[in-house]
């Protein structure tokens, strides 16, 4: 199985990669291509600027869909939605290609320094992600990230690491 991964941040030091880092630890058997979303810029979407062709990043962000059969995702949250850099190539993707995530299964994850782990883009993406060809399997919010992740032993509080080891067993046997 190949797993298209990613966070939904264009920070160097994004959190949200942390956390899709370390659930990737327990996909070590699968064949993995996380990518990064600096690597993904392009001019912001308009219809203007849609007349003129699409960007190549969003044809190959697409291909990294298509080539996929599970994607694993974690989405920052700024001012309680996407962040622009994933919003951006969301918004490409999705003139492209209504179903943006070819109905791949997704395990999706926000994660942020504050008490709601991200949980407005948690909410926003399980509304709208279905919509584009998303098949959510599972979902996970870590709050607090400095709190309960530690670079080395990863996530720290026992209930937020017991929660997210059983979804990652849950979203195994669903690919079963």
């Amino acid at each position: 199985m190949k797993i298209f991964a990613f966070a939904g941040s264009n920070s160097t030091s994004s959190i949200n990669k942390k956390l899709v880092t370390l659930v990737l630890k327990s996909f070590s058997d699968f064949e993995q291509n996380l990518i990064d979303l600096n690597d993904y810029e392009m001019p912001i979407f308009s219809v203007d600027r849609e007349k003129f062709g699409f960007p190549k990043e969003a044809y190959q962000f697409l291909e990294n869909i298509n080539k996929c059969d599970i994607i694993i995702c974690s989405l920052s949250e700024n001012n309680r939605n996407f962040s622009v850099a994933f919003k951006n190539i969301f918004d490409w993707c999705s003139r492209i290609n209504p179903k943006v995530f070819h109905d791949r299964k997704m395990f999706l994850m926000t994660t942020s320094p504050g008490g709601y782990g991200g949980g407005n883009s948690m909410n926003l993406a399980k509304n709208i992600f279905p919509a584009f060809g998303a098949n959510i399997v599972e979902s996970f919010s870590l709050p607090k990230f400095y709190e309960n992740f530690d670079e080395s032993k990863g996530i720290t509080n026992d209930a937020l690491r017991l929660e997210l080891n059983q979804k990652i067993i849950e979203f195994k046997q669903s690919l079963k």
